[in-house]
């Protein structure tokens, strides 16, 4: 292979996402010298990867359809936890539990993406902030509903007053890492069921993208006016695309609950969409264009230094800061991230 080649290969892959790699590989060659077991790490890493995939994934269809990054990815968490704590509130325990929280949701956040995609398509040009308002919008909406909707399993309640869900509901009794149970993996490695789901998900979806509704959304977030020109219906096909990512970030919370063993309610959904963001972007996407590799890679990378590095530098200094550096490195990653919309490099 001569230089031309590997230069090509080089460009083909990303020199940021090369750089990243060989940055979290560094980390995992150190972790055993600062005293962290190699196995606990990737099993570490595994984990967050298993339950944030599904909420990276949510981006493509929005990417691919034109309607940019999903900024707006609050509203489908929103709709992902009505589905949760209606599924609770029912009684509805393991696999079932799991299942009715999925099935409960999805409705939800079709009127949500439906609306949602309404708005967007009035405010073209500018999808992105307006999405953000949207998604902070619907956390706030939510804060009050969270108090006000008729609640009463005991489980959820505010144990003062008897009114009000809790900020955090734990699902240990329902459906805690279900994904893993019911393919009868131990705790530890239940990030494989989640996976699993992961790969039958993002099947659907290339095999959607591959049907003529598909084509035509693809063909409308590459180019809107040959798009237009022999007759796709743009609104629609952007609609359709907003409402597959509401659907599938509403998922997507569901699969992380189940692994994480809580729901967190009020603000927490704030806090979802820029780390799905920044590692779909990290694994080379840009504001046009998506691909289930770039989701792969890029939550792997984040995922995998969001993981190691608080752990190994608190190795080295021989202090617990672990809390501190993973707030600063996320925040780091996902303000780099943010500068690479253009892709690739």
């Amino acid at each position: 292979m001569n230089s031309a080649d590997i230069s090509k290969k080089i460009s083909k892959i990303g020199l940021p996402r090369i750089i990243i790699a060989l940055f979290l590989l560094s980390l995992y060659v150190i972790a055993p010298f600062v005293g962290i077991n190699l196995k606990t790490a990737f099993q570490d890493t595994f984990i967050r990867v298993g339950m944030n995939i599904i909420l990276v994934l949510s981006l493509v269809p929005m990417i691919q359809g034109g309607t940019g990054l999903n900024f707006g990815m609050p509203l489908g968490v929103e709709a992902g936890l009505l589905g949760a704590v209606i599924s609770i509130e029912l009684g509805l325990t393991g696999f079932l539990g799991f299942l009715g929280a999925m099935i409960i949701s999805i409705p939800i956040a079709v009127v949500f993406g439906y609306g949602y995609g309404k708005i967007l398509n009035k405010v073209k040009g500018g999808e992105m902030m307006i999405a953000t308002y949207v998604g902070f919008s619907s956390v706030a909406f939510m804060c009050i509903m969270w108090l006000l909707l008729p609640f009463k399993k005991p489980d959820m309640i505010w144990a003062y007053g008897g009114e009000g869900l809790r900020t955090t509901v734990s699902v240990e009794s329902y459906w805690s890492k279900i994904l893993g149970r019911i393919l009868n993996i131990p705790n530890n490695y239940s990030f494989i069921g989640e996976l699993i789901f992961f790969i039958l998900v993002a099947f659907l979806i290339k095999e959607y993208f591959r049907s003529r509704s598909g084509l035509s959304m693809k063909a409308v977030g590459a180019n809107e006016k040959f798009a237009k020109s022999i007759g796709i219906d743009i609104d629609r096909a952007r609609i359709v695309s907003v409402v597959m990512s509401t659907v599938i970030a509403a998922l997507g919370i569901i699969v992380y609950q189940q692994s994480f063993g809580f729901i967190q309610l009020y603000l927490a959904p704030f806090y979802m969409a820029f780390p799905a963001i920044a590692a779909i972007l990290i694994g080379g996407a840009s504001v046009h264009k998506a691909t289930m590799f770039n989701v792969v890679v890029g939550t792997f990378l984040f995922q995998g230094i969001i993981t190691m590095t608080p752990i190994v530098i608190s190795g080295l200094i021989k202090t617990d800061m672990s809390e501190t550096i993973r707030v600063i490195i996320s925040n780091g990653m996902i303000l780099y991230a943010l500068t690479r919309k253009g892709g690739t490099n």
